[in-house]
């Protein structure tokens, strides 16, 4: 199969790409660079290029066309709620404008599978101890309404235009495969603290008084290389014949507090530091776990590595890592 990934040079994409051509398939990686690295890339060729711009749309279909794509994996996105909340119109023109100029340039080079970058953020605050597919979707930031407004932006597409998709909504990814593909965009959390850590300073907790076991914030937490297998599982899925739009959630349905998983890290790095509680960063939900009974049903994936595997293969990769360029 030969497979176009957007943000192919980002953490999660690397990942993905790394699996694929493992397997022998054809990679083509479109990337902007701004959270990417081309020493991620092995022997995939890079297009640098801004989806959102006004000439994505038919750069875009010459490349679909010239490589012979079969199908598209779509990760490219911003993704920083507090950031979204301060330049909401922004958000919308990268996320949602870059979703619609990919989906123009597949109609025109006749590509219809698609694998969609979603997320738990759709929920927004749920109720329960996790959330299934079928929840009701009210997303309480701008970036959980960019990646909702995507999802149904696909649908539509499925049903004008004959698009077969699978959205992924991921929950919160950590961890490393290769040392080499580590986080180091210091956009999610287990790379914030290790910042925080390298400048000899203490972990910092937003908000002690969420309505959890420990006040705070609980999230259900996947090694990177689990969601890199969920989209392998969904692009095969695809390949297979599946038609319309299927939604999965991509989670282990377990919780673990944003203390816990900083307690565990500490751990693992042999630090002493005692955390710092900040105040509530807006936009955060109390608490967001996956139930996974979907995605095993239908694609056959579990998640396989537990919270001290995605912490200790961050660090391990954190600290033999080479730096990007």
């Amino acid at each position: 199969m030969r497979t176009l990934i957007t943000g192919g040079a980002g953490y999660i994409g690397s990942h993905v790409a790394r699996l694929l051509g493992d397997r022998g398939d054809a990679v083509v990686v479109v990337d902007d660079l701004s959270t990417g690295f081309t020493d991620r890339l092995g022997g995939a060729r890079l297009v640098r290029l801004d989806l959102a711009s006004d000439t994505a749309p038919s750069i875009l279909g010459d490349v679909l066309r010239e490589e012979r794509i079969d199908a598209v994996l779509h990760l490219a996105a911003r993704k920083q709620v507090h950031e979204s909340v301060q330049r909401p119109a922004w958000y919308y023109s990268q996320n949602v404008g870059s979703l619609a100029n990919l989906l123009l340039a597949m109609e025109s080079a006749s590509v219809s599978k698609l694998v969609f970058s979603s997320s738990a953020a759709v929920y927004g605050a749920v109720e329960g101890d996790s959330v299934a597919e079928s929840a009701t979707t009210r997303p309480v930031n701008p970036y959980g309404r960019t990646k909702l407004i995507g999802e149904q932006l696909i649908d539509d597409a499925a049903f004008g235009s004959g698009l077969s998709a699978v959205s992924l909504r991921y929950f919160n990814v950590g961890g490393a495969g290769w040392a080499d593909l580590a986080d180091r965009a210091v956009l999610n959390l287990v790379p914030m603290v290790f910042q925080r850590l390298d400048a000899g300073l203490p972990p910092v907790i937003f908000g002690d008084d969420y309505p959890t076991p420990d006040g705070t914030c609980v999230r259900d937490y996947v090694h990177v290389l689990d969601l890199a297998d969920a989209h392998i599982a969904a692009l095969d899925h695809l390949a297979a014949g599946a038609t319309g739009h299927e939604v999965f959630n991509v989670g282990t349905g377990e919780g673990t507090s944003v203390r816990a998983m900083v307690d565990e890290i500490l751990t693992v790095a042999g630090s002493t530091l005692t955390p710092e509680v900040h105040p509530r960063r807006p936009g955060d939900p109390a608490r967001v776990v996956a139930s996974a009974a979907l995605i095993a049903e239908k694609l056959g994936w579990r998640a396989e590595r537990g919270l001290e595997e995605i912490v200790r293969s961050a660090w391990e990769a954190h600290l033999t890592g080479t730096p990007g360029v």
